[in-house]
């Protein structure tokens, strides 16, 4: 398609917008008749042609607005034939009439065009330069020849203006026009067919009927003398014009006439182009809209001296026009308020019936274009009607594609609300499954509703996405819940191991392991089932549900192996616990008192082989039925030293203990190492030695306090030695009375002292801490005396009363007196245990 080249505009001065004409002398022409046919210099006299004012022209007389309902008369003749006054008459035009007072000249230069007045339909008239004028000479037919190429391409209707009188001469002035309207023609490779109109002006005597076939003798033999291309060799005049003639009697001679014989034919001009009418087929018309582009274009290609091919001229008047309304419709479909709202209001949110709106949006443009496209080429129509299509398309269709994301976010929205309100009645995979498909057939509904009717945009991607989106959320709150229902039923296995291993741990026993096992395995098959029934709603894969039950599992077997260890790391503390209770307990748990019936020896044993019962049993991790000889290997190795035929162990030739590993139990599965357990038991040994060494200490000073009598001997020596002064206590009774006083304040004495108590830690702690409280003693049993020696007499009874609070006073002064003792004699002297006490 050739591309549309618009010539400069010519100067303002050269070309006034809409240049008025007054009317010819004589002529009676109503004023408003004259200013309605907007006449306009088209090209002028140096073939320049005339944009700007043609453009106005069209705007003036709304020529847009025809389509194909107009048709164009141009008139051609030698100049000062009398061209323009038959127009001005016929028409009601108002070009410029040469006034005959002032002399034969030139008066119409270049092209000139006006719209005929009161004629049905739009008639665009045009008036050409007279040809054989003497301002251009003899050889200067150049704008002869392009004026009237010109005429014959964007004219429906041309009127030949010849005399009468020239009609059979052969050298007559009408014969040079005919030939160049002839040859011009054969450079329309595809002409339409026009109306030749030939107008026989001062029309003689001699009847039309006998002048016209005179006139068409000579019109076919111009046409056979013409060279013509080939393919028209042979082609008849009938193919390319329709001949009429007509006559008019002389305008100065016979004006009434004239004017009656004018409206005459102006009446062959109503309805030019409907069937039978005046104008030729209009094979090549060019709509109305498209005139002004397709005059420029034929002119320049005239200009250009180049052949004319009026169907190609067809299509490239209608491809540029057709593309010019589309761009045209664009920019008012971009600038339309309603659809800048739409476009502002996708933005930000869902727009319900967004496609309805658009698709209405889009018609209404689409048929501003067809109304106005309509008479241009159908397949160049059509074919910018898609393009044009096809850029609304690609305006909207971003607005579509932000209308399903909003969509899509909606939806993912309102689905997120319904499957959590869903879950609290329904399952899991059940409730998914509803309100992904309720979701779904919203979307579906949602996207119908944005469908625009001129184009099918398939939404299945942003479907997609949105399922993906709803996969992606049931499957993260899947994990969730999952996760939750895990952690659930972790934690109620955590608490149902957790303290009874601890207890079973502590007990260490050689029921120890396999009753944690058989708590493992009822509490995990307990937890298991507990979990396979919850995740039941959740329809999960067996795979899946078999990697939850077995992640179960090995949680309960994590939690055993977990608080194992935990406590093998107190195992020193707890063997200690364990040495003590054994040691300073009896077997009704009642403290020891070491009385010195005890075998230390024995209870050390037992007490030291429970401590070693408990470290084998926290040695390793048992939860599988697989035999060790852990804690057979630590009873050879600590508790059973002495061996047969052997005394001294520095002789010992190999120790079991030396070692990082345990025969037949994986590394995995071992908390302490036989060297660790080695390392512990010689720490324990250690600590706990004292605690052994203290209930020796104790057994032996029971005995000696049950000792305290002199031996027999003794007592048999004094009563043999003291028998003399037994007797003589007898005789004199006043010695018994004194003895009887001194006894009384020696039992004071020894009550307050607390004697036996104070010697139950030994001789030597007992005396030191005697020779301390004496003198206090003895000091307050005198100011105790002097205080009652000073109080008045009183009644036996009363006396009796005091008496009894006193001795309690002195009994609880005693008994403080002695605790006090006892605590410094414990502070001096160190500590001596009946009983250890227990860590």
């Amino acid at each position: 398609t050739p591309t549309p080249i618009t010539p400069p505009s010519p100067p303002a001065s050269r070309f006034p917008l809409l240049r008025r004409r007054r009317p010819p002398q004589g002529a009676r022409i109503h004023l408003r008749e004259m200013d309605a046919c907007f006449s306009t210099q088209l090209i002028d006299g140096d073939g320049v042609f005339n944009v700007l004012g043609l453009e106005n022209f069209m705007k003036e007389v709304k020529l847009g607005e025809c389509g194909l309902s107009y048709a164009v008369v141009s008139i051609m003749g030698p100049q000062s034939s009398g061209k323009s006054t038959l127009l001005n008459h016929l028409f009601r035009t108002n070009f410029r009439e040469m006034d005959a007072f002032k002399g034969r000249s030139q008066t119409t230069k270049g092209i000139w065009l006006a719209k005929a007045h009161n004629i049905e339909p739009c008639t665009l008239v045009m008036d050409l330069e007279g040809t054989d004028g003497r301002e251009r000479g003899e050889d200067d037919t150049a704008f002869e020849k392009q004026s009237a190429l010109f005429a014959l391409a964007v004219s429906d209707i041309v009127l030949i203006n010849m005399w009468c009188h020239d009609i059979g001469r052969e050298q007559a002035a009408n014969k040079p026009l005919l030939k160049t309207v002839f040859q011009v023609m054969m450079r329309l490779f595809s002409p339409r067919k026009t109306t030749l109109l030939f107008v026989i002006r001062d029309k003689s005597k001699t009847p039309l009927e006998n002048l016209e076939p005179i006139l068409r003798e000579d019109i076919q033999k111009i046409w056979d003398g013409v060279p013509k291309p080939h393919a028209h060799k042979e082609t008849p005049l009938s193919e390319f014009f329709n001949v009429e003639v007509v006559a008019l009697s002389s305008y100065e001679e016979k004006e009434e006439l004239f004017k009656e014989q004018v409206v005459s034919l102006r009446d062959r001009f109503q309805h030019s182009i409907a069937p039978g009418g005046l104008a030729g087929d209009r094979r090549g018309v060019v709509p109305a809209s498209g005139f002004s582009f397709s005059s420029q274009q034929f002119w320049k290609v005239i200009k250009e001296n180049k052949d004319l091919d009026l169907p190609a001229h067809k299509v490239m008047v209608a491809t540029v026009r057709c593309e010019e309304i589309g761009n045209e419709k664009v920019a008012s479909f971009t600038a339309d308020e309603e659809w800048q709202q739409f476009e502002e209001a996708v933005q930000n949110d869902y727009v319900p019936g967004f496609g309805k709106k658009i698709s209405n949006l889009l018609d209404r443009c689409l048929s501003e274009y067809d109304t106005e496209a309509i008479y241009f080429d159908e397949g160049v129509r059509t074919s910018k009607r898609h393009q044009l299509e096809s850029k609304l398309l690609q305006l909207v269709k971003p607005a579509y594609q932000n209308l399903l994301d909003h969509l899509r976010t909606r939806t993912l929205e309102a689905f997120k609300e319904s499957f959590d309100k869903s879950l609290e009645k329904h399952g899991f995979a059940v409730a998914a499954r509803n309100c992904t498909q309720a979701i779904l057939e919203k979307f579906d509904k949602g996207s119908e509703d944005a469908a625009i009717q001129q184009v099918k945009w398939d939404p299945s991607k942003v479907k997609d996405k949105l399922k993906r989106d709803i996969e992606a959320h049931v499957a993260s709150v899947c994990a969730t819940k999952l996760s939750e229902l895990c952690a659930k039923y972790e934690a109620q296995l955590t608490k149902a191991l957790a303290e009874p291993v601890e207890a079973l741990l502590d007990s260490a026993s050689e029921e120890t392991w396999p009753a944690i096992r058989k708590l493992l395995e009822r509490e995990t098959k307990t937890s298991v089932s507990g979990l396979e029934s919850a995740v039941v709603s959740f329809e999960l894969d067996e795979a899946t549900q078999k990697e939850l039950l077995s992640k179960l599992e090995c949680h309960g077997r994590s939690v055993v192996e977990s608080k194992t260890k935990e406590e093998a790391g107190r195992v020193l503390i707890r063997m200690k616990d364990r040495f003590s209770t054994l040691f300073s307990r009896d077997a009704d748990s009642i403290p020891r008192v070491w009385t010195g019936k005890e075998d230390i020896k024995a209870i050390t044993k037992t007490a030291r082989s429970a401590s070693m019962k408990l470290l084998s049993t926290m040695a390793a991790i048992r939860l599988d039925e697989d035999g060790d000889n852990i804690e057979n290997t630590l009873s050879l190795a600590l508790v059973d030293t002495a061996r047969p035929g052997t005394t001294d162990r520095s002789i010992q030739s190999f120790d079991p203990l030396a070692s990082s590993s345990w025969e037949r139990v994986p590394e995995e599965k071992t908390l302490i190492t036989p060297v660790q357990c080695k390392s512990l038991w010689r720490q324990f040994k250690a600590e706990t030695e004292y605690t052994v060494t203290q209930a020796i200490a104790a057994q032996e000073a029971n005995k000696r306090n049950n000792n305290w009598l002199p031996p027999p001997w003794a007592l048999a020596a004094m009563a043999i030695l003291g028998f003399n002064e037994f007797m003589t206590l007898l005789k004199n009774p006043l010695y018994l009375g004194v003895i009887f006083v001194v006894f009384l304040v020696g039992k004071a004495i020894f009550v307050q002292l607390d004697i036996a108590k104070e010697f139950q830690n030994g001789f030597l702690p007992g005396l030191l801490s005697l020779s301390t409280k004496f003198v206090p003693t003895i000091m307050n049993i005198l100011k105790r005396l002097a205080d009652e020696g000073q109080r008045p007499a009183a009644p036996e009874r009363q006396r009796e009363m005091e008496l009894q609070p006193k001795s309690s006073r002195n009994g609880s002064h005693s008994n403080v007196t002695s605790a006090g003792s006892s605590s410094i004699t414990s502070s001096e002297n160190g500590p001596e245990y009946s009983s250890p006490v227990s860590h």
